[in-house]
């Protein structure tokens, strides 16, 4: 456990026992000398000089129990663990002997069953002390977790002396005057409620405490210092054993029992004290291996963090240098994190996470690697060399576990991740910037797929950047555009309505298509202001047509994103554009995508509904490209279905004729007005008249233009067929 070279025990400077040197060649001289004090050091045959820790036998005075090893020396808590192994063993040895003198008293007198039954009772108590030491040296040498040390002190000490209650009081160490009950059995839920945080003088245990020694109350109910939810829980009688880090005393192993007259013994007591000891050394050693852990696992997820992911990192590419393999790790974004953060709050988002976590560790081998790197970045180390060719099926089986929804707080949520695959013999953290770039790459042309990195990929990340820097700026030059599509009567012929399409026209990239910068302003939260700039200006222009062409005039849609779908301002901001430009809310129609609405089901239909307390038209646009759409579309207050442009493309089929066919049919049915999206061709317009498709728009009609372009189109009532 403390990985020394040799060790030995001596007693009267004779060695008894040894382990690490070679045969016939341990040196018992120096390890005399070392165990009278006359040296600190050993010369080891074979190894060179050790370093050693000697602590005494407590059975012998002149018994020394003496560890070496190379180079480190051994600090104050090696020599602390290695008291405890010391105690142990003098216990040990002590068991044998009264057991060599049971079997002796046996085979003399059967008239010694009075004695051999005192002793026989001496044993068992002996044994159970022995199993419940046993027990928490086994958490030392696994290294367990705080919290389950916690809870095997507690148990070990009930066990130990048969009591009713047992618990385990300590210094809170944000306020040293108070006493934290940091594990317990026994207590009533409601009693440990009002107990689990005393003032630090406060009953037997504040007393061991503050004395440093251990103390009885034999009589509970009647003491001084008793406490009144004890009284009121029956405890009769009360021992407490102070526990130790370091040497100071940091708070109180507490057993009590509940039956009148039914006190500790003294060997009870005697018992306890010793197991105390070893539960010291037990906290000190899993408080210390809790720092160590929280140092490279993330705490919310227990997944290895960054730091430990690099390091692994480094190893395998260690590994895949020396046979000349590449190293493969996977860089995951999750997508739709910040809308789950921000409309349920950071529990859910953290519930989120740590569900995450166990889908991801559900996808790989043994020996991969998932690592959390930060906030909703994941990542995840092939443990193989050369199975670059594996990724992408990782790569799908993650994408696939993510296609059931996440159950948050009672609410389903759909979330994605976007992947990025990098493989090669470069530094570990060139290797997973690379990953993240190909993520970006899969990310900008459709969440929830996954990208291989290639080497021009840089370019492309360099040209992102800029972009973002001159987007932030977009608002203050007034760069931004809104293009305008007709949305036309299938059967009239006539314009009823427009939709408002968002362009940046850059200096020096000229129009700029919104796939290239509405999802980084997703990510960055700009498109917040972006889609309030939308709101005021489309509103200004339909006031513009309305004072022209009167009731003839169209109504203007504006689409609403994922962002501004849980941002709390919606309404308030579609009720200042309304105002601002005296435009009536029936002039205004907002469209949401489905893939949005079902990401929160609950909270989207809050936000219709106070759209549509408005007034204004609310809009489900691409309908039937999300989760479960038959099943969720009844839930939302609309008025308005888009059908996406693949139903559309697909009408010659007649099973997708079919399929638009009922989609139309489901629309009448929850009194929704059906807008086809994305009408090209002449055969198309045909077909969606004769399904009863009542509005549509398409480039068969006319392609966004600015609004001067469409001025001669609404004034004329009709829209050409191009």
């Amino acid at each position: 456990m403390l990985e020394a070279e040799v060790g030995a025990v001596v007693r009267r400077g004779a060695v008894v026992a040894s382990v690490g040197f070679a045969l016939g060649q341990v040196p018992a001289g120096q390890l005399a000398g070392i165990a009278a004090g006359e040296r600190d050091t050993l010369e080891v045959p074979g190894l060179g000089t050790c370093v050693v820790a000697s602590v005494p036998l407590e059975d012998d005075p002149s018994g020394r129990f003496i560890l070496g090893r190379l180079d480190e020396p051994f600090d104050r808590e090696d020599v602390s663990l290695l008291r405890g192994m010391s105690r142990v063993l003098t216990l040990t040895l002590h068991l044998l002997r009264v057991l060599a003198g049971e079997r002796a008293l046996r085979e003399r007198s059967e008239r010694q069953a009075t004695e051999n039954a005192r002793l026989l009772e001496s044993l068992q108590e002996r044994q159970r002390l022995l199993e419940q030491l046993a027990r928490l040296q086994r958490c030392i040498s696994q290294r367990a977790r705080i919290r389950d040390v916690l809870d095997a002190v507690v148990d070990g000490a009930q066990t130990l002396v048969g009591s009713d209650i047992a618990a385990l009081r300590l210094v809170d160490p944000n306020d040293p005057a108070e006493l934290l009950t940091a594990a317990s059995n026994g207590l009533d839920p409601e009693i440990l409620r009002t107990v689990r945080r005393v003032p630090a003088e406060a009953g037997v245990a504040g007393s061991a405490i503050a004395e440093a020694q251990a103390v009885l109350f034999e009589d509970y109910q009647s003491h001084p210092r008793r406490m009144a939810d004890f009284v009121a829980a029956g405890v009769q009688t009360a021992f407490a054993v102070p526990v130790h880090e370091h040497g100071a005393v940091t708070g109180a192993l507490v057993v009590a029992r509940c039956t009148e007259g039914s006190g500790f013994t003294e060997t009870e007591r005697d018992m306890l004290l010793a197991y105390a000891e070893q539960a010291s050394l037990a906290l000190t050693a899993a408080k210390t291996a809790d720092t160590v852990r929280h140092a490279f696992n993330d705490p919310l997820t227990g997944l290895p963090n960054r730091a430990l992911l690099l390091d692994r990192m480094e190893l395998t590419l260690g590994r895949g240098e020396r046979e000349g393999k590449p190293v493969t790790v996977l860089f995951l974004d999750l997508d739709g994190f910040k809308l789950v953060n921000d409309s349920l709050g950071h529990l859910a988002g953290d519930r989120l996470l740590i569900d995450v976590a166990r889908r991801l560790d559900s996808c790989v081998r043994r020996g991969d690697t998932v690592a959390r790197l930060g906030g909703d970045e994941f990542a995840i180390l092939l443990g193989e060399v050369g199975e670059h060719e594996r990724a992408a099926g990782v790569a799908e089986r993650v994408i696939d576990a993510f296609g059931e929804p996440f159950d948050l707080l009672g609410r389903e949520v759909f979330v994605s991740a976007s992947i990025g695959i990098a493989a090669g013999l470069d530094e570990p953290e060139d290797l997973l910037r690379n990953a993240d770039v190909a993520m970006y790459r899969a990310k900008r042309s459709q969440p929830g797929t996954y990208a291989t990195f290639e080497r021009s990929m840089h370019e492309a990340v360099v040209q992102r950047l800029e972009l973002e820097a001159d987007l932030r700026r977009v608002i203050d030059r007034d760069e931004l555009v809104l293009h305008y599509q007709p949305i036309v009567d299938l059967v009239q012929g006539s314009v009823v309505g427009v939709e408002a399409l968002l362009r940046w026209d850059h200096p020096q990239r000229g129009l700029v298509a919104p796939l290239q910068f509405v999802p980084m302003a997703e990510e960055t939260g700009l498109i917040v202001a972006l889609g309030r700039w939308v709101l005021d200006e489309a509103c200004r222009r339909a006031a513009t047509w309305r004072a022209e062409l009167g009731a003839s005039a169209p109504w203007v849609s504006v689409n609403i994103s994922g962002r501004q779908l849980v941002d709390s301002g919606l309404a308030r901001d579609v009720r200042a554009a309304l105002a601002a430009a005296d435009l009536p809310p029936e002039a205004l129609a907002v469209e949401i995508t489905e893939t949005v609405l079902v990401q929160d089901v609950k909270l989207a239909v809050e936000r219709l509904e106070e759209l549509r307390r408005l007034g204004v038209l609310v809009a489900i646009d691409d309908f039937g490209t999300g989760y479960s759409s038959l099943r969720y579309l009844r839930r939302f207050p609309a008025d308005l279905l888009k059908v996406a442009k693949p139903f559309v493309d697909g009408l010659a089929d007649p099973k997708d004729a079919a399929l638009v066919q009922t989609i139309l049919g489901l629309g009448r049915s929850l009194g929704l007005v059906a807008i086809a999206e994305g009408i090209e061709t002449d055969d198309q317009h045909r077909r969606l008249a004769a399904l009863g498709c009542p509005l549509g728009q398409g480039y068969l009609f006319a392609r966004p233009v600015l609004p001067d372009a469409l001025d001669d189109l609404l004034r004329s009532g009709r829209a050409p067929v191009a």
